[in-house]
Parts: C-alpha cells; sequence; structure tokens
C-alpha cells in the first residue's frame, strides 16, 4: 500500500473515533466540583444554624434581662405599696382611738406623715443603697481589668535588675568619710571649703536608665575659705536655655580676727614679702584665672585631694581606687571582687540658701574655664522625695520614667527630655494616679506628650519659671520669676532636626506599641 495512502486512513480513524481520555477526565472534575459544591453548601447551612442559634441564644439573654428588670420593678412597686398600706392601716387605727379629740388627731395627723416621711427616707435610702452596690460592683470589675491590663504590660517588659539604694547608700557613706577628713586637712589652708556631699542624678532620684555601670553623682558643695568670699556673675543671657555664672573670689580683711587667729594674716592690709613668708597663699593664687574660680585648677586640686585622702578611709582595707580622667570633675571607680561602683564627685557653689547651684558640670560641648552653667541637680532630688513622701508605696511613676529613658537610647530623644515630661506629668497629676491600674494611661500620657513637645518643637524647663513647682522646695527669686526657656531649643532652631525628629518619633512609637503587645 501506498505510505501516503495509509497515513491518510490513520488520520481519518483519529478524526472519526477519538479517544475517550479527555472524557474521562472531564467527568472526573465534574463529580469533584458537585462533592466540592455539596460540601460548601452543608457548610453553609451549618454556619446558618449556628448564627440562627447565636441569634436566638442573644434574644433569650435580652428577654432574660428584660424580665429581670419588670421583675425588680415590679418588687419595688410591692414594696412601696405594701408600706403605704401599713400606714394607711395605722392611720385608720389612729384616728378610731383617738376619734372625737381633735389635738390629738392633729398630733396623731403628724406623727403618721412623720411616719410616711421616715418610710420614704428608709425606702429612698434602700433604693439609693442598692444602686451604689451595683455601681460598686461595675468600678470593682473595671478595677480588676485595669489591674490585669498593668500586670501585663509589667511582666511583657523587661525591667533592669538594680539595686540602687544599696549603691546610694555606700556612696553617701564614702563620701561622709571623705568629707571628715577634708575638714582636718583643709582646717588651716586658704582652699574652698568642702560641706557634706549632696546625692544628686538618676540614681539618688530612685531610677536608672542603665542595667549596669550606674554612675552615682553627688555635689559637694564649696564655701570660701576665711579671708575669701565668694560673688557670682550672671554671664550673658544671649542663649536663653543656658543661664552660665562666674565666681568672682574677693578678700576680705581679717584684722579684726588677728587675736582670735593669731596664725593668720590679713592678705589687704598685711606687706606681700611677709605674706609670702608666713603664710600660704590665698585663693586667688591657687585655684583662680585673674579674680575668677577656675573649674579644671579646682578639679586637679580634688584628684589630688582624694588620692591622697583614700589610705585614711576605712574602705582602702578592702576596695580598690581608680580615678578616671575627667576635667571637670572627679571620677573614680572603687571595685572590691566582681562588685564595682563608679562615683562622679561635681562641686559648686550654692546660690543663698536655695536648692539651685553653680556647678562644674557642663551643658556644652565647651564651656570656659571660669564658667559655672546653673544647675537644678538638687532640686529636682528634692522634687522627686517631695513626690515619694504623698505616693503609694505601689507608685509607678519610677518605673515609668525609667522605661520611658531606657527606650529612646540611640535616638535623639535625650534622657533629659524623657525625664521633663515626666516630671511635669507627676506635678500637674495626682499622685495616686500611678498605680499599676493605671500604668497604661500613664505610659500614654507620656509618649502622647513626647509627641506634643516634638511636633510643637518646645518643652518648656521643669524648674525655671515654673509657678507650679513646689514652695517647699526653694528657688531663687530671678529662677522663679525667669521666662522658661526651651529644651528642645534645638528643633526651632534647625528645620532639618525637627524633620528627622519627627522621623525618629514614628519608629519609637512603633517600638512602644511592640513592646505592649508583647511582639518580638
Amino acid at each position: 500500500m501506498d505510505p501516503m495512502v495509509f497515513l491518510f486512513l490513520v488520520l481519518k480513524s483519529l478524526i472519526q473515533y477519538p479517544q475517550p481520555v479527555a472524557d474521562g477526565l472531564d467527568e472526573e472534575t465534574r463529580l469533584r466540583m458537585e462533592a466540592r459544591a455539596k460540601l460548601l453548601e452543608w457548610e453553609r447551612l451549618q454556619l446558618e444554624q449556628e448564627v440562627e442559634q447565636l441569634t436566638q441564644e442573644q434574644g433569650k439573654q435580652v428577654q432574660l434581662l428584660q424580665l429581670l428588670a419588670v421583675a425588680v420593678l415590679l418588687a419595688l412597686v410591692l414594696l412601696l405599696w405594701f408600706i403605704g398600706w401599713k400606714s394607711s392601716q395605722r392611720r385608720e387605727e389612729d384616728e378610731e382611738e383617738n376619734h372625737g379629740a381633735n389635738e390629738e388627731e392633729v398630733r396623731n395627723v403628724g406623727a403618721n406623715e412623720e411616719d410616711n416621711v421616715g418610710h420614704e427616707h428608709i425606702n429612698a435610702a434602700a433604693i439609693a443603697e442598692n444602686n451604689d452596690d451595683v455601681a460598686n460592683e461595675v468600678q470593682d470589675e473595671n478595677y480588676d481589668l485595669d489591674n490585669q491590663v498593668g500586670q501585663v504590660i509589667m511582666e511583657r517588659i523587661q525591667w533592669p535588675v538594680q539595686d540602687l539604694q544599696r549603691g546610694c547608700e555606700w556612696t553617701t557613706q564614702l563620701m561622709d568619710n571623705y568629707t571628715i577628713f577634708f575638714g582636718h586637712v583643709l582646717s588651716n589652708s586658704f582652699y574652698p571649703v568642702l560641706q557634706r556631699a549632696i546625692g544628686v542624678g538618676s540614681a539618688f532620684e530612685g531610677w536608672s536608665p542603665r542595667e549596669q555601670d550606674v554612675v552615682y553623682s553627688v555635689l559637694i558643695p564649696m564655701t570660701p575659705p576665711r579671708g575669701h568670699s565668694f560673688h557670682l556673675e550672671l554671664e550673658s543671657e544671649e542663649q536663653r536655655h543656658v543661664r552660665n555664672f562666674r565666681v568672682r573670689v574677693q578678700l576680705e580683711c581679717t584684722c579684726s580676727r588677728e587675736q582670735q587667729a593669731e596664725d593668720m594674716l590679713c592678705f589687704l592690709h598685711h606687706p606681700e614679702e611677709e605674706l609670702r613668708s608666713n603664710q600660704e597663699p590665698s585663693l586667688l593664687d591657687t585655684l583662680c584665672t585673674g579674680s575668677y574660680l577656675d573649674v579644671q585648677k579646682t578639679a586637679l586640686w580634688f584628684h589630688q585631694l582624694v588620692r591622697a585622702v583614700w589610705p585614711a578611709l576605712p574602705q582602702s582595707h578592702n576596695w580598690l581606687l581608680t580615678l578616671l580622667p575627667s576635667t571637670r570633675s572627679c571620677q573614680l571607680k572603687v571595685t572590691y571582687g566582681k562588685e564595682i561602683f563608679r562615683i562622679e564627685m561635681l562641686f559648686g557653689v550654692r546660690r543663698g540658701d536655695s536648692a539651685v547651684f553653680v556647678c562644674s558640670q557642663p551643658r556644652e560641648a565647651y564651656t570656659a574655664n571660669t564658667t559655672w552653667p546653673e544647675s537644678y541637680a538638687v532640686a529636682e532630688v528634692e522634687f522627686f522625695q517631695h513626690i515619694a513622701r504623698q505616693a503609694p508605696p505601689d507608685s509607678l511613676h519610677l518605673k515609668c520614667l525609667q522605661f520611658f529613658t531606657r527606650l529612646p537610647l540611640g535616638f535623639g530623644f535625650s534622657t533629659y527630655t524623657m525625664k521633663t515630661i515626666v516630671m511635669h506629668l507627676l506635678n500637674i497629676k495626682t499622685v495616686s494616679a500611678w498605680r499599676r491600674r493605671n500604668l497604661l494611661e500613664r505610659m500614654l500620657d507620656i509618649i502622647n506628650s513626647l509627641y506634643v513637645c516634638v511636633r510643637a518643637k518646645c518643652l518648656n524647663h521643669f524648674i525655671v519659671g515654673n509657678q507650679r513647682f513646689p514652695q517647699d522646695i526653694k528657688l531663687p527669686a530671678d529662677v522663679q520669676r525667669a521666662e522658661p526657656y526651651n529644651v528642645l531649643h534645638r528643633l526651632e532652631q534647625q528645620p532639618d532636626a525637627h524633620s528627622h525628629a519627627l522621623y525618629e518619633y514614628d519608629i519609637l512609637e512603633k517600638w512602644f506599641k511592640r513592646i505592649l503587645l508583647g511582639e518580638d
């Protein structure tokens, strides 16, 4: 057979008698689709049935509540009817017994009216008491819910394990020992007289942004030695966000004291040769630049004094002292085995009898040697002590402060910015509103306050010009009357910094929400 003819016949047979494979597959798919449709229909019917049952149950509950309300109203009506019926019976009995006597009748009517009023008062009191019980139950439920929310938040936040109280007590004891020996060493000198150290900074306020390497800061007040006086001079106020002072040292006449202190010569009225030969130099010749007390010279002298006195202290028998480099303070590390305390000694001059000092601690990247910035560290410590005296034992205001000073680490929001916001809130919120049941509300207050301040590019300083600052903490009059300066002045001066701060806030807010929701 011709090959072409054979191919033609094969092709014709395929066309006339196609294979049933495709039909089989289509039939199987159709059956599966029908089964799937029936399954979906059954599930729809089941869902409708469940919804119907749920609706019926809710309707029954609503009907039950309505019946219960009607029953309560009926019971109250019956109670009122019963009281009225009893009153009318008593009135009828009294009228029968006293019929014919008008005066007695008047008295009985009055008595019955008093009884009615009394019963009505009793009934009203019973209803009010019942309403109060219902309100108390609702309040208790809300209280329990808020407590549970606060407990969940407490569990989700990783609080640093710290023993700040022991560190503060140890530092205070060390500084008290130092003060005693400072008094002995400097008793007949013309160096500043060092007073008892005051604990300042976060650790002495009861919180710390650091889990480890906590720095215990103290401020040592200095008073002028005999024959000298200190005069504080405010520098230019061109920059409203800082108040800098200079400490002018002035020699004072001591001629009238020579009979009481024969070993001292008057710096003003004795010849210089006699003074150089028989008396130590004045403070102007040791720690001053010109007529002004020099911060760096004072810090160097303080380093030498701390090192010299250390061997005489009882702590030196077991602890190792390491002095750390610093130009405007005395920083040291004290070690005993694995236990380490980092201490920063600042020094300053008190403004009158107030809680404000001019201090060696700098505020700017560069601060001149004779510049002493105004410091409110002591006033802030006293404010936290003021709050602690009023707050309940379970207050969480320090926990909130600690959380929000650790949260923005790595961002442009400083620890002092967050601390200022919390201090403002502590000053306007009642101290009892910082318990566990209020934790979520207070944390939202803090994060929202940060947003408002960043957006407005303004956060007023907490102490300067604050008319609501506690009156039992003494401030200089000019500090109280001053215009509050802006802690976020940088955002006001630099548009790029403001845009970046808004961007960082968005990220910070997301972190905050993730922590509250317990997300990794």
